[in-house]
């Protein structure tokens, strides 16, 4: 047995892709193509061994599931299912993780645009923080927790200072002075946490060493104007399991820790929101090879439409049908959009051999594909769930119609 693009969960054996405990070929038998598949073990697996190395490091851990990675109703369920939070960004996911059964109390909400019909359900559920990136929203978040007789703790979102990004508070002497003012102003509000996202598929622990010293120092700084914040959010960022492997997570777990206890700073909990890492690794697409140029280009029936560049996953391609022969030989990878940018990979090592109608297996494709997709005028794909040998279908487009949240 040989694993495919890194995952314990597809398999070469006996000269076949088996994907979990089922041959892929019962899926090409089965389904048209494009397909996506998920796969639930994995899934489940990547849940229990984030939270396993944290909380073995630290005493007061939080896990919040980023929903903006995969908001598909079924994976929701899974990830919820095995007891973690949930970050969302907006109504409709929030409506989303209320009716999958997340907790209101391991609910944390946030982003740029903090919306009224947002904050006054989430008061209303009595979500566990809202994250405020401008603290002028804090006014508004007030009126609306005094109409409930509700004090509603607030995590601020400070900026990273990473590439000149406009995201998050900046901690000038005028926004620290402002903040004071409102903690001693509005009496509904409480100041809980304080979060920096770093960036995204963060694949050096000097990049989370870099995050937890930013936020250390954002401590520091308040601790100056007597603002004291107990609880420490770092945001997410983490890349594809398979493609940061279990030691380095402990590295940076145990890296973040060290950083924290030599600087002295107390805090109460420390919180992390994967998403790409729980899921990224465990969808896949399922395509076929629909033209092929003298040049050594290959057109499958995906493209930026459904697998968007965007997405910033890490894609691997294999050709299914001579899964076999070597991947040695240089080619590109394009889509169907008509439009010279419908790139997917450029002389990426495939097959010597080019055949239209062979089908490719595109691994690492469960996060933000789907919620960054564009829908150009093709066909949605069907999506399938894999459990074990058990296949079930979680979207058909012909009964769905879309994967949207309304």
């Amino acid at each position: 047995m040989k694993k495919i693009s890194g995952n314990p969960y597809i398999i070469r054996k006996n000269g076949k892709i088996i994907i979990d405990s089922l041959p892929l070929d019962d899926l090409i038998e089965k389904f048209e193509t494009p397909l996506m598949v998920f796969l639930e073990n994995r899934i489940r697996n990547n849940v229990k061994s984030f939270n396993d190395i944290f909380n073995e490091i630290f005493d007061n851990f939080q896990c919040f599931y980023s929903m903006k990675a995969n908001y598909l109703l079924e994976i929701c369920k899974i990830i919820s299912s095995e007891g973690v939070g949930a970050k969302i960004v907006g109504l409709p996911e929030l409506k989303l993780a209320l009716k999958v059964g997340f907790s209101p109390e391991k609910i944390i909400i946030g982003g740029p645009y903090l919306p009224e019909t947002l904050i006054d359900l989430s008061i209303k559920n009595k979500v566990k923080e809202i994250i405020v990136y401008n603290l002028n929203d804090l006014k508004k978040i007030n009126l609306i927790a005094q109409e409930y007789n509700w004090v509603q703790n607030i995590c601020i979102r400070v900026n990273s200072q990473k590439f000149n990004s406009n995201l998050g508070v900046n901690l000038s002497v005028n926004n620290i002075n402002f903040l004071k003012k409102s903690i001693e102003s509005y009496d509904n509000i409480k100041i809980t946490s304080i979060l920096s996202h770093f960036g995204t598929q963060m694949n050096s622990v000097d990049q989370f060493e870099k995050n937890i010293s930013s936020l250390v120092n954002c401590l520091n700084l308040l601790l100056k104007y007597d603002i004291s914040i107990k609880n420490i959010n770092l945001g997410g960022g983490f890349p594809e399991a398979t493609v940061m492997p279990t030691k380095k997570i402990k590295d940076i777990a145990q890296n973040v820790k060290t950083i924290l206890n030599k600087s002295g700073i107390s805090y109460d909990s420390i919180s992390f929101e994967p998403g790409r890492y729980f899921v990224g690794d465990s969808g896949m697409f399922v395509t076929k090879i629909v033209n092929v140029n003298e040049d050594r280009w290959i057109f499958l029936n995906i493209g930026n439409h459904i697998c968007p560049k965007f997405a910033r996953c890490s894609l691997r391609f294999y050709n299914a049908s001579q899964i076999n022969e070597p991947h040695k030989y240089k080619t590109s990878i394009a889509g169907i959009v008509p439009t010279d940018q419908d790139v997917l990979a450029k002389n990426y090592f495939f097959t010597k051999n080019l055949k239209e109608q062979e089908y490719v297996l595109v691994t690492n494709t469960g996060a933000y594909c789907l919620t960054f997709s564009n829908r150009f005028p093709y066909p949605l794909p069907k999506i399938v769930l894999v459990k074990d040998e058990n296949c079930i279908p979680i979207f058909d487009p012909i009964i769905d119609k879309d994967f949207s949240l309304i």
